[in-house]
């Protein structure tokens, strides 16, 4: 038996990357899924992909998450589609880097109302939906840069920051009504598309140094001297899921290597 069998989840952002993953380990676990993402074809494909490798019913819908009335009937069909919502996980976010004098006033406000906006709607109707089971976990997919500013990322850091407070905030209001409320704080996934494909250009031509020089700068700053995996990521995921964190509610989880302890 898995840590989640039974559950129904919302993944957000789910169609690749982190995501991707995240929704692979909650069917392994037993969880039945809805992938919410931007891409209809990528979420399809992965929708069907992680279902056939399962065995569990992992279904798709288009969603920007920075829609708040898109966001409430999604959550109501989903719930409609499943016969409940156990766990939503708050995966959607975007990065945006820059020297923040040069900064594009509309990049600010992209990566704010994604990062931050956008989880706010889908942990609230995730708690609309939630509250009158009194039981539910919502978890929120936030970064070190919640923790510690992050050079040139100043929106990005900002909207985690922001994140981390709505966190605590969300998980007072509910916790006597049994919805627990938690962020995890992942390091830098310097294996993942994201990074091979994009930051470490941006990161190279902000910093003036080159790729390689990207990777083994942040490789040292992290005690473990390795980067962060997927697995690691949703292997907290799995756990602030399952009734195993019944008692957590309000945290930011490290999962850094060490690099960040707070």
């Amino acid at each position: 038996m898995g840590m989640l069998t039974g559950k129904k989840a919302i993944v957000t952002g789910g169609a690749q990357g982190l995501g991707a993953a995240l929704v692979e380990h909650l069917a392994e676990e037993g969880c039945d899924i809805v992938i919410w993402d931007v891409n209809q074809e990528v979420a399809d494909k992965t929708a069907a992909d992680i279902a056939a490798r399962t065995g569990r019913n992992i279904t798709a819908d288009v969603v920007d998450v920075t829609d708040a009335e898109r966001v409430r009937v999604a959550v109501d069909i989903a719930v409609a589609r499943m016969g409940k919502l156990d766990i939503m996980v708050c995966n959607a976010g975007i990065l945006i880097s820059g020297d923040s004098i040069e900064m594009d006033p509309a990049a600010w406000r992209k990566v704010i109302d994604v990062d931050l906006t956008g989880y706010f709607f889908c942990a609230r109707e995730a708690a609309r939906v939630m509250l009158p089971n009194k039981q539910g976990s919502i978890i929120q997919i936030n970064s070190k840069s919640g923790k510690k500013g992050s050079f040139k990322n100043a929106a990005y850091a900002a909207a985690k920051f922001g994140g981390i407070g709505l966190t605590q905030s969300l998980a007072l209001e509910f916790a006597e009504q049994g919805v627990r409320v938690n962020a995890v704080c992942p390091g830098n996934l310097l294996n993942s598309p994201l990074w091979v494909n994009s930051l470490f250009k941006q990161y190279a031509k902000n910093q003036g140094i080159t790729e390689a020089e990207v990777r083994q700068k942040y490789i040292d700053q992290v005690p473990m001297k390795r980067s962060c995996e997927y697995r690691d990521v949703s292997n907290v995921v799995v756990f602030l899921a399952s009734e195993a964190a019944g008692y957590m509610t309000g945290q930011a989880v490290n999962v850094t290597g060490g690099q960040e302890m707070r």
